[in-house]
């Protein structure tokens, strides 16, 4: 039986908790074959970014029309694109294969807080990547940068979700992990609500919301979950749905690496935290 394979095109990690190494790990724990197209190599740890270079926009497109025209891909991802001349190579490159659905996670910043979009990269994200999207992750302040006002409350939220939509993608999944002052369950029982809209019908994905702290990864995580169940054939709610809850096992199982907090363990299914036999 031939491999299922996606794409993930996004900046590396050197610590691996996130970017492209997150991304190949997700799609490894959910059996599919993973590929890639580098935008952009970092130096860096739980704390913080100590260098940045993007790649020539080029060498980028190589990546992935070497990839597109051989391997034969069921999915795509989106991470960490950094300029705006790499968005409008990558969204070129991209339109010439409409029948592939893609994620895009419009990765702004770092859990550190370094940003990771250099200045006028918001229009080309918006007029020229979201129009090819299936579906766009963003988080509260990603959300927000995109329609250009503050979130403040539920019904900002959806607002927010119904102009995103209108810059062109099938879905939004309105992250929650960054609105637990706007939604938030009970006491005891907290949940992480994802806002989904898909141009007439909002729904909400929840999730039990854990304990421990900012994470790194997890919108990489969960963008590149959502890529490998569109991979298997799943619709785009099932998707979400599956994804959410392959992070929130993720999260759950995860282990200690630096001094900055715990990164999510990626392969909690098949070997556990300590290491193992």
């Amino acid at each position: 039986m031939p491999f299922l394979k996606a794409l993930t095109i996004a900046g590396s990690d050197s610590s691996g908790g996130a970017g492209i190494q997150a991304d190949l790990k997700t799609f490894a724990a959910l059996g599919i074959y993973g590929t890639s197209a580098i935008t952009a190599v970092t130096a860096q740890n739980a704390h913080r970014i100590d260098a940045l270079t993007c790649l020539p926009v080029s060498l980028v497109i190589s990546q992935i029309r070497s990839v597109l025209s051989d391997i034969g891909i069921e999915s795509v991802k989106t991470g960490m694109l950094g300029n705006p001349d790499i968005i409008q190579g990558v969204a070129s490159s991209l339109s010439r294969y409409p029948g592939i659905p893609l994620v895009v996670d419009p990765v702004m910043a770092a859990t550190s807080g370094s940003a990771l979009l250099e200045e006028g990269s918001l229009e080309a994200l918006r007029h020229r990547l979201l129009p090819l999207a299936r579906i766009i992750t963003p988080n509260l302040p990603e959300a927000e940068a995109l329609v250009g006002s503050r979130l403040r409350d539920e019904s900002d939220c959806i607002r927010a979700v119904r102009e995103i939509h209108a810059m062109g993608p099938g879905w939004v999944v309105l992250k929650g992990g960054h609105r637990q002052e706007v939604v938030a369950g009970p006491a005891g029982n907290r949940q992480v609500v994802d806002l989904v809209y898909d141009g007439s019908e909002l729904q909400r994905v929840s999730g039990p919301y854990l304990e421990g702290g900012p994470k790194r990864g997890t919108g990489c995580t969960l963008s590149a979950a959502i890529a490998a169940f569109l991979a298997k054939g799943r619709s785009e709610l099932e998707a979400v749905r599956e994804a959410r809850k392959y992070l929130s096992r993720s999260w759950r199982f995860s282990g200690e690496s630096g001094q900055a907090g715990d990164p999510l363990h990626h392969f909690h299914a098949f070997w556990p935290k300590s290491g193992g036999e």
